[in-house]
C-alpha cells in the first residue's frame, strides 16, 4: 500500500518544531528515523496532515558520559548505540540488546528516543531503560522535565510524554561496582519481534544476588518489572529451592496474553527460562 498524501516541513530548531506541534497538534507527526512511522504510513494505520521532521536536531544526538550519568541522545541512531565504547563500558546491557533490534539496515537509520517514545511493548530498548532506572528528558516549549523509565510506560504505545512534547534524551546510572548485566531474548527468527524476551541486572557476591532488577519484554501491554521474582532471587545463596521459589513467583505474577503462535502458558515457560538463563549468565565470572 501507499501512505495517504501529507505535507512535510523540516524543523531547523526545537523551537520550530513545537511551534509547528502546537500549530498542527493532532495532525501533525514527528518524523526522525522514521523506520516505524514508516510503515504505518504505508498500511494506512496512521494518516497525518503533517510531516515535523527533527532529525537535523545536532544536540540531540551524541552518546557522553555527564555528571555521572550516561547520556544518549534521542536522535542516536541503534547502530551508535550498539558500537559505542562508553555504552560498552557504562550500560554493557543496551550494547548486547541492540544486536536483536530488526536487522542492520533498520538499527542503521531507526532512533534510539524514537522506539522509546513508542513505546512498542515487544521492543528491546523500553525493557532495558526500565531495568537500568534510567530516566527520561522531556523537552517543550516550557522547558525540560524529567520523567522515571518506571512511570514513563503506561500502556500500549503510550507514554508519559503529553501534546507538544519531545523526547530528547536518556540518562542512565552507570554500572556499578560488582553489578553484572544481561540481555536475552527468544524470537522464531533472527531480526522478528520477541516472543519474550529479559533485560536483567544485578550486583553479584559469590552466588548471592543483590539489588536484582528483571524487565521482561512481549509479555504484556508495557515492559514489565517481575518484582515478586526479584524479591525471591535476592539475599542468600541461590539454590535449587530458591530457584523455584522464584519460577513459582515469576509464573504468579506475569499475565501474558495469547497470540497467533503462542498461548500464555508457552509464554510464562519461556519468561522462566529466560530468568534461570540469566541467573547463570549474571552469576558466572
Amino acid at each position: 500500500m501507499k501512505s495517504p498524501a501529507f505535507d512535510y516541513i523540516r524543523a531547523d530548531s526545537p523551537q520550530h518544531a513545537f511551534e509547528l506541534l502546537a500549530k498542527h497538534g493532532d495532525d501533525a507527526r514527528v518524523i526522525a528515523g522514521g523506520q516505524t512511522l514508516l510503515a504505518t504510513l504505508n498500511m494506512r494505520l496512521s494518516q497525518p496532515a503533517l510531516l515535523v521532521d527533527i532529525a537535523g536536531f545536532d544536540a540531540w544526538r551524541g552518546i557522553a558520559v555527564q555528571g555521572g550519568l550516561l547520556r544518549i541522545g534521542a536522535l542516536a541512531r541503534h547502530s551508535e548505540v550498539e558500537s559505542s565504547p562508553l555504552v560498552a563500558r557504562h550500560a554493557p546491557l543496551l550494547a548486547q540488546a541492540a544486536p536483536h533490534i530488526a536487522h542492520r539496515a533498520i538499527r542503521n537509520l531507526g532512533t534510539f528516543g524514537g522506539a522509546l517514545a513508542y513505546a512498542d511493548p515487544a521492543a528491546e530498548w523500553p525493557a532495558c531503560v526500565l531495568a537500568l532506572d534510567a530516566t527520561l528528558v522531556i523537552a517543550s516549549a516550557k522547558g525540560e522535565r524529567r520523567v522515571a523509565a518506571a512511570d514513563f510506560f503506561q500502556g500500549l504505545y503510550t507514554t508519559a510524554m503529553q501534546p507538544g512534547e519531545l523526547l530528547m534524551a536518556c540518562e542512565i546510572p552507570l554500572i556499578a561496582d560488582g553489578e553484572r548485566q544481561h540481555f536475552s531474548e527468544l524470537s522464531r527468527r533472527q531480526g522478528d519481534y520477541a516472543v519474550a524476551g529479559l533485560a536483567a541486572r544485578a550486583k553479584v557476591s559469590g552466588s548471592t544476588l543483590r539489588d536484582v532488577r528483571l524487565a521482561f519484554l512481549s509479555l504484556g501491554d508495557r515492559p514489565i518489572r517481575a518484582r515478586a521474582a526479584e524479591a525471591a532471587l535476592q539475599g542468600g545463596t541461590l539454590d535449587d529451592a530458591r530457584l523455584a521459589q522464584a519460577d513459582a513467583a515469576l509464573r504468579a505474577e506475569l499475565d501474558p496474553f495469547d497470540d497467533l503462535t503462542h498461548s500464555a502458558a508457552a509464554k510464562k515457560q519461556l519468561a522462566a527460562t529466560l530468568m534461570r538463563r540469566a541467573v547463570a549468565a549474571l552469576l558466572q565470572r
